[in-house]
Formats: structure tokens, C-alpha cells, sequence
């Protein structure tokens, strides 16, 4: 089945949700409006639902290979690439002043679920060049942002992250990695980086890699960490390409999933024939970006931006799950209904359970997709609003938010596309069948760019503990506002919604009131339940948001006003948002319970006794 974006689903939540009119008001953004939403993502459903879309089980049954230090990417991903490229589609978001488009974060992100759902392992390469140009954006300086910017916003050269080493995986400050520097301002990188996504290809003519190592007497551990520019080919004053560096690819993985997109182990310093090393002696040629020692804190810039659109790459491989499992349950005959409805074998989309695994689905989907868009909207607010406390108030509630979008979405893929095998049967056990590789695509994303136990670690520690609960507690403010707005509505749906959704907030304020007593008097018991904090966050969040959905869906159709959604979309939205209540919701006091009273039961047991 091919795949068909969402792109209704998506104009709701920005015109809606996420309000695009309102960024539309930002200084910047004027000619972002609504319009502009829809026309973009318009011809971004087409290019990724004709172009890419149609490469992505080829790239599983024909992945990237390695031969003579050249990797070879999948047939037909280089003319795609060289297409996404033409289309101006990896500058979307970024400043116009390097070629970009300077669209806000709130069209970008339903541009990247379309991008990822089509083809994931193709979207790596784009998205981790968009991770690079945020770093350089913030933390380089004038001449390495006039070298590299416009090349890596128009998608001519693409961007990579070199974080880990086989003996630091995720404790980054373990990074073994030396950087020693030359007299003429340049430093020579020797190391191994191991998971670099995209660290070496035939889409681009240069790779640009953002590599940390350590200067000699830099303090151990995180603090004495810097962050170099270090690529492929070294560029010469005229801006295009000149000698190989030192540094090449040892070897790709043999991955589960993802297997289009070459994950590359880099050897940095080897003194390669045919490098500068010839000239100058081994030693990759590495360019510092901003300060000595503050590369985790650069880096950290990167690996935000990557954790949210790792984050839609949960959603995206969800909807198209979701899609396939829909098509399949339309097509499969089996089995007589058991109301009778349909007189002998039916279609088994008619047999109730394949009913709730679909609705399952689409309500993750679907909350998920609205929790993103909104997170979007803050993000656009805190970087360009001109007034300082609502850049304040946005920054706040958008860091809360990428670790949910991250975890949540990423650990909610996990249960989709399971489903997804699940409705298939059999058959989704058979590679043939395609349901099994969106599966494998998407374990991945709950460990790379932080494991969901990082995210969590992070959303207990930075922000929840150091402000004492007090950004938490403010989200469920606002989350009562809501249910009061239900509540007035007087709709059957909107009373049953609001009950669900005061249940989860009284749930997760019991939570944040257990994580702030007891975080430094009894660490061990809070992260205990950190996941499932998370977890419980996640899905408060999502179901807000689909709660703000069906106030929207109920009063547009009172109204008259169904507009361009149309009144059977809407009707639709009711009802999903419904079972996201009663099904999903309602798995939050649960959650609570095993959080706050249960924590000694995860701890007690020795490591001997396991």
C-alpha cells in the first residue's frame, strides 16, 4: 500500500491547536500563516508520497553497502536526494540569509512526520544535517558559519553528530577522542566514533561532521569536552571542495532496522594514503567551534534538536503502521461477525478487537501528532516572540516537552507497529507483507539520540526537579482550564472526556509532589519510576491535547463552521479523542500507584538475586 499523509490531521492541529495565525504575528513569520501551511505541506505530501515513499522497502531489502571505503546508499536514494535537495526542502526551516526558507518549526515538524513516514531511513541524512546548522547557527563562529551554513541549509553538503566510542556509548564523558593543536589555529583529531548516522555516503558531495574530543589538559569527565567541525574534504577560499581529510569509514552496521540509512563506525587520525595526511602527517583537520571545553554544552544544542524529530519519527512510523493495518483489515476476509451484521465471512475490519486495535493506534497517532505540534508552537514563540516573558513562558514549557515527544512518542511506536503485526496476523509475521518492517524501524528509536530512561532521567532531573515542580504544576493548570472549557460546553463527550482527563491530572500532580519531596532524600525510589513518569507525562500530555481537539471538533459543528476539514473529519476527532479517554487516559492512576507506592518492590532485590 502506498502511503498518504495525514495532511487534514495536520492543518487541524496547526490551525487549531498549534495556532499558526498567532506565530503568523511574530516578527519574521508574517508570510507563515495558515495559507502558507497548507500550500506547503501540500507539496510535501506529493514529493514524499511520489518520490519517496516507493523507495522505502527497497531500502530494507537493498541496504546501504560498504566496498573499497565507499558506501553506496540504496538505489534510487541519490536521485531522490538530489530531488529533495532541488525542492529546497532541507532549508525549510532554517534562516533565509543561508538559503533557507525561514518557515517555523510549527510547518517544519508536519513536514519531517511526512518525510520520515515515507521513508525513514532516508530521512536520517536530512535530519541529522538539521541538528549540524542548529549548532553552527548558535555556537560558531563568522568564518565557520560563511564556510559551511549555506552548503548544509541548501543540502549540498549534508551534517552528521560524532558523539560516541566503542568504550563510552552513552556516559559521553568517557570520550577518548584527542584534539591537538596546530600553530595555525587548526587542531589534528585521532579517534574512533562508532553509530554515525550518514557518517559516510554517496548522496552529497561532503560530509560535514561535528566531532567531540578532548584538547590536551582539559579536565576530565563532561567538562573538559570541545566540539570540532572536521569534514570530509577539506574547502578551499573559493568555497568548493578540495583535499579528503584523515579520516574514513571502517564499517557500517548490520542493523534490526533502519538498514537504508549507513551507520558508520569513523577512524579519525590514520594517516590514510591519499588525504592530507600525506602532506601534513596523520591527523584529521579539525576546526574549533566556539570555546574549549563547552562542547557538550554545544552539542546538547544538537542533540535537542535531534531528540524532537527523533520524536516524530515515532509518530511518523505509527501513522504508517496505521495505514497499512487499515488496509489490510479492509482487504482480509475471515471469520462471520459475531452480531451478524454481515451474513458470512467478513472483511475482519467488521470483528470488534481488530476495531480497537486500529482505534488503538490511530488515537496514539494521533495524540502524539497534536502534543508535537503544539511543543512546535512554543518552540517558534520562545526563539522569535519579541516579548521576553513569552519567550520565557514558551522556552519552559517547550524543554518540558521534547522529552516527552522524544519518549513518548518513540516508546508509543513500539506498541503501534506491533499492532500493526498484530492485525495482520500470521501474514504480519511474514517480511513480504511489509508490516514487519516498520516493527524493526522503529526499536531503534527509544535508544539512539538518549534511551527513554535518559529522557527520563532528564525530565525528572532538569525539569521537574530543579524548579521544584513548579513548570509541572503550571501545565496542569492549564490542563484544568480545559476541563472547565468541556465541562461549559455541556456535550455528553465533552463531560466524559473531562472526567478522564481530571482523573490523569490529579494523578500526575500526586506524582510530582512524590518526585519533589522525595528526589534528594530517596533518589533511588524516584528514578525508579522514571520511565514510567515519563510515560505518565506523555500520555497527559497527548490527551490534553486531544481534549483541546474535540472542544474545537463540537463547537466548529455547532457553529456551522466545518470548513475545509469538513463535517465527517470532525465527527471522527469526537470519537477518537473519546477512546483516547476511555482507553488510554485511564491508564494514569494506574501509573501513579505503581510510582508512588511502588518503588521499593523495583530496588529491594541484590544483583546476586536476579
Amino acid at each position: 500500500m502506498s502511503y498518504i499523509a495525514p495532511v487534514k490531521d495536520m492543518l487541524f492541529n496547526i490551525k487549531h491547536l498549534a495556532d499558526i495565525d498567532e506565530i503568523a504575528r511574530i516578527p519574521g513569520f508574517e508570510e507563515a500563516g495558515f495559507d502558507t501551511a497548507q500550500a506547503v505541506l501540500e507539496e510535501c505530501a506529493r514529493f514524499n508520497q511520489e518520490v519517496l515513499a516507493p523507495l522505502n522497502w527497497e531500502g530494507d531489502r537493498n541496504p546501504s553497502t560498504l566496498k573499497n571505503g565507499m558506501v553506496h546508499t540504496t538505489p534510487g536514494f541519490k536521485q531522490a536526494f538530489k530531488q529533495y535537495v532541488e525542492g529546497g526542502w532541507q532549508g525549510l526551516q532554517h534562516p533565509v540569509q543561508f538559503g533557507g526558507q525561514g518557515l517555523p518549526k510549527t510547518i517544519g515538524a508536519a513536514c519531517g512526520e511526512m518525510l520520515n513516514a515515507a521513508n525513514m531511513s532516508f530521512a536520517l541524512c536530512p535530519l541529522l544535517t538539521d541538528g549540524a546548522i542548529e549548532a553552527l547557527l548558535t555556537a560558531g563562529s563568522d568564518e565557520l558559519k560563511a564556510t559551511y551554513l549555506d552548503k548544509l541549509v541548501t543540502g549540498q553538503w549534508t551534517g552528521t553528530m560524532n558523539l560516541t566510542e566503542p568504550q563510552a556509548g552513552s556516559d559521553l564523558a568517557a570520550v577518548r577522542t584527542r584534539a591537538e593543536p596546530q600553530p595555525d589555529g587548526r587542531y589534528k583529531i585521532f579517534g574512533t566514533k562508532i553509530y554515525i548516522t550518514y557518517g559516510e555516503h554517496d548522496m552529497a558531495e561532503n560530509i560535514v561532521h561535528l566531532v567531540l574530543a578532548r584538547v590536551p589538559g582539559a579536565p576530565e569527565g563532561v567538562k573538559g569536552i570541545s566540539l570540532f567541525v572536521v569534514p570530509k574534504f577539506l574547502v578551499q577560499a573559493d568555497g568548493s571542495v578540495g583535499a579528503r581529510n584523515d579520516l574514513h569509514c571502517v564499517s557500517i552496521e548490520h542493523k534490526l532496522g533502519i538498514k537504508a540509512s549507513p551507520t558508520a563506525v569513523l577512524q579519525y587520525g590514520d594517516g590514510i594514503a591519499g588525504s592530507v595526511a600525506d602532506q601534513a602527517g596523520p591527523g584529521a583537520l579539525g576546526f574549533l567551534v566556539g570555546q574549549e571545553n563547552r562542547g557538550l554544552e554545544y552539542m546538547f544544542i544538537m542533540m535537542n534538536a535531534a531528540r524532537y524529530a527523533v520524536g516524530v519519527q515515532g509518530i511518523a512510523i505509527s501513522d504508517r503502521a496505521y495505514q497499512k493495518a487499515v488496509q489490510y483489515a479492509r482487504d482480509r476476509v475471515q471469520s462471520r461477525p459475531v452480531d451478524g451484521s454481515v451474513p458470512g465471512s467478513a472483511p475482519i475490519i467488521h470483528h470488534p478487537d481488530v476495531k480497537r486495535m486500529l482505534m488503538t493506534m490511530r488515537a496514539y497517532t494521533e495524540g502524539c501528532r497534536a502534543m508535537a505540534a503544539v511543543a512546535a508552537a512554543a518552540f517558534d514563540a520562545a526563539h522569535h516572540h519579541p516579548d521576553a516573558a513569552t519567550q520565557q513562558e514558551n522556552q519552559a514549557f517547550y524543554e518540558f516537552m521534547v522529552p516527552l515527544v522524544k519518549g513518548y512518542s518513540t516508546e508509543m511506536s513500539q506498541e503501534v507497529t506491533a499492532l500493526g503485526v498484530q492485525v495482520h496476523g500470521g501474514m504480519g509475521f511474514i517480511e513480504e507483507t511489509g508490516a514487519a518492517q516498520y516493527y524493526r524501524d522503529a526499536k531503534i528509536l527509544t535508544i539512539y539520540e538518549g534511551t527513554t530512561a535518559i529522557q527520563a532521567n532528564d525530565l525528572i532531573g532538569r525539569k521537574t526537579l530543579r524548579d521544584g515542580g513548579r513548570t509541572a504544576r503550571a501545565l496542569a493548570a492549564r490542563i484544568e482550564s480545559t476541563e472547565a472549557q468541556l465541562l461549559a460546553q455541556g456535550s455528553a463527550s465533552g463531560r466524559a472526556v473531562a472526567g478522564r482527563l481530571t482523573a490523569a491530572r490529579e494523578a500526575f500532580i500526586d506524582v510530582v509532589d512524590f518526585i519533589v519531596t522525595a528526589g534528594k532524600t530517596s533518589p533511588n525510589a524516584v528514578f525508579a519510576g522514571s520511565v514510567p513518569y515519563l510515560m505518565l507525562a506523555g500520555n497527559l500530555m497527548s490527551g490534553w491535547q486531544m481534549a483541546r481537539a474535540l472542544s474545537v471538533a463540537e463547537q466548529l459543528l455547532a457553529d456551522g463552521q466545518a470548513g475545509e476539514f469538513g463535517s465527517e473529519f470532525l465527527q471522527s476527532k469526537i470519537t477518537t479523542v473519546r477512546f483516547y479517554a476511555d482507553h488510554l487516559l485511564t491508564r494514569i492512576p494506574g501509573q501513579r500507584d505503581a510510582i508512588v507506592d511502588g518503588a521499593d518492590c523495583v530496588t529491594q532485590l541484590a544483583p546476586q538475586a536476579f
